[in-house]
């Protein structure tokens, strides 16, 4: 077997058609840049882009849109090993429209059903998940068949046969309500089973209340601590983000300011970036600081993966002055601070 994987990614991919005029509805937009796309195909490409071995597992359709995400995956260094066609369904294209800085309507075309939920357990090499240092699977991975019990079983696979030199099996709680026919309290059921193996636990408030039922961050991070995660990252927007581990520490990053062109992908970055640091051992603070500043940096950009920073351009934002609000750099100390007792 070859050295094991980085970061092993699990979910949706795509093609994203952004509109190249910013403010206008997309009945008025004439041209469109294409992107790679997906919420696990980013964090794949965003942990690539820091330099570590990362690959995807996902499915697209047997047509020239599936024949560009596989390219463009091996371009940002991405293995597509996993990447496999499925006939019956085409592969998905997804629209936004851009209104910076804090309404970015998406729009999924997705029907009749996406390859990436064709993903079948029989299928999974259960030895390369269980080895790879870190798994990322997402919470969409769960709405539906068979990709629902690939994702399970894929996370049972690495519960039940512990690996030297693991670091996380990470759930991105990726709350899509699209998605999902039955509504958050069927969801909040496979979440539930989902976080009973995973270690890691990270989403915004909308998905952390349909994955515990509370919605105040500190009660977010206990509910999913209590559910048997080891580390809750609960993003707050523009209050920053909160992140609690077993052991007690716990940490508020206040958000890193940025003229904001395009919020989409924003996320995806902090999750590649998030893996990097859990990767190399970071303290906790620092890990969530640097993943806070890559999302910023996307967050500033148009596009999605070719968006995902690398190591030097997360250094130079982070060298900059940082003005986020409350925090003044002539008091002195850092921009983290404690979160205190949950």
């Amino acid at each position: 077997m070859t050295e094991p994987f980085d970061v092993i990614t699990m979910g949706r991919i795509g093609v994203d058609l952004y509109p190249l005029r910013t403010g206008v509805p997309l009945a008025e937009v004439e041209t469109f840049g294409r992107f790679l796309g997906g919420s696990a195909t980013n964090v794949a490409v965003a942990a690539a882009r820091l330099g570590r071995g990362s690959a995807v597992i996902t499915r697209t359709g047997r047509d020239p849109f599936g024949d560009y995400c596989r390219r463009a995956l091996r371009e940002f260094g991405v293995d597509d090993r996993w990447v496999t066609p499925v006939e019956a369904y085409p592969t998905p294209v997804t629209f936004c429209e851009i209104f910076p800085p804090d309404h970015f309507p998406l729009y999924f075309y997705r029907r009749p059903k996406a390859p990436d939920l064709e993903i079948r357990p029989d299928e999974l090499d259960l030895d390369a998940v269980s080895a790879a240092r870190i798994l990322w699977v997402t919470g969409t991975g769960l709405c539906q068949e068979p990709s629902r019990s690939a994702t399970l079983a894929a996370l049972r696979a690495r519960a039940a046969s512990p690996a030297a030199g693991r670091v996380a099996t990470v759930l991105d709680l990726d709350w899509r309500p699209v998605f999902w026919e039955d509504g958050p309290g069927a969801a909040r059921v496979h979440y539930a089973e989902a976080l009973r193996h995973a270690t890691v636990a990270v989403g915004n408030l909308d998905e952390c209340e349909v994955a515990t039922g509370v919605r105040e961050p500190r009660a977010c991070a206990r509910a999913l601590l209590d559910a048997g995660v080891e580390l809750a990252v609960v993003k707050r927007g523009p209050e920053g983000v909160l992140a609690v581990h077993r052991d007690g520490t716990a940490v508020e990053v206040p958000p890193h300011p940025v003229e904001v062109v395009n919020g989409l992908g924003a996320g995806d970055a902090f999750g590649g970036s998030l893996c990097h640091g859990l990767l190399a051992g970071r303290d906790l603070a620092h890990t969530v600081r640097r993943a806070n500043a890559a999302g910023a940096l996307v967050a500033s950009r148009l596009a999605c993966s070719p968006a995902m920073p690398t190591e030097a351009e997360i250094e130079d934002l982070l060298r900059a002055p940082r003005r986020a609000p409350g925090w003044d750099p002539s008091a002195g100390g850092t921009a983290d601070t404690a979160a205190g007792p949950l």
